[in-house]
């Protein structure tokens, strides 16, 4: 029983077929959010939040390719998304990146689908937050912004979603200096787009989310979310309201990134276990903070 409790906690790969559906759907996002950036947005000088931003900005000063700035800026914030969610988030991270990076370069030459500011805002947004929402989703990322607010989440009062508007009231204030004042209020319109795009996407996509979930394996569940995604559990005592059979009821608070492994982890366990994930609105005290993993 030791053995098996060992091996349940260990990581896992994930098998053939889900490694493929991942990487196509990570393929298409990369190339939707290339395809928002490079025929919408960059031509007309609107940028993203993020790195993202930093990079649209940075290549029009040095007159670079977007995907070389994407691709060099992200790199390290891959080892931090492998310390903080896992060595199939960094990989999934990498890869959308590369294909993101790639497709980039490859629309450049393409001549944008409208010069009109307000409607390359509106669909930029809209279809870069679809395609950042389809990454996120299957268990990766495209910037590493949010990745740095998990880290720095850590060591100051603030919550992640804080943190990254933060650093983004900076970076789209930058547009105003590096563009003109207008862009930089179009580029804010873009990103609050991209924001609800990416809710729509991922449904419920907020900062942090609660976890129940109820199993007969709920031991085994409670020790491989702590292992494998560095989250602590709260056991809570249950009891059927029908049956009457006692229940050990698993509660956890975990990030929008992790909700994928976290489902994957109750699956490889139990396929039958409840599983109910809710948004919130805000956490404290207690030990959300999480912890590295290795």
């Amino acid at each position: 029983m030791t053995e098996l409790k060992k091996e349940r906690t260990q990581h896992r790969k994930l098998p053939l077929g889900k490694v493929i559906i991942r990487a196509i759907a990570i393929t298409i996002g990369a190339i939707l959010m290339a395809t928002g950036l490079e025929i919408f947005l960059v031509p007309n000088h609107v940028i993203d939040g993020g790195i993202t931003g930093i990079s649209i900005m940075l290549s029009h000063l040095t007159g670079l390719k977007l995907g070389i700035f994407l691709f060099i800026l992200n790199l390290p914030f891959v080892y931090l998304g492998f310390k903080q969610l896992g060595k199939t988030f960094a990989i999934s991270t990498v890869y959308g990146i590369i294909v993101l990076s790639v497709f980039t370069s490859f629309f450049h030459p393409i001549p944008p689908f409208t010069d009109d500011i307000l409607l390359a805002t509106l669909f930029g947004g809209m279809i870069l937050g679809i395609g950042v929402g389809i990454v996120i989703r299957n268990g990766g990322a495209l910037d590493g912004t949010e990745i740095l607010a998990l880290v720095i989440n850590k060591k100051v009062p603030f919550s992640v979603g804080q943190i990254i508007m933060f650093m983004n009231i900076f970076i789209l204030g930058a547009a105003g200096f590096v563009f003109s004042w207008d862009r930089a209020m179009y580029s804010l319109l873009a990103y609050v787009i991209a924001a609800k795009a990416i809710d729509v996407v991922v449904a419920g996509l907020e900062d942090s989310k609660s976890v129940w979930i109820i199993s007969d394996e709920a031991e085994e569940i409670g020790d491989a979310v702590n292992a494998r995604l560095g989250r602590g559990v709260t056991y809570l005592q249950g009891e059927g309201a029908y049956t009457g059979d006692n229940k050990k009821v698993i509660f956890s608070i975990i990030t929008r990134l992790e909700e994928s492994k976290l489902t994957t982890i109750v699956e490889e366990i139990d396929p039958s276990a409840f599983l109910a994930i809710a948004d919130i609105t805000e956490v404290r005290g207690g030990r959300f903070k999480k912890r590295d993993i290795h």
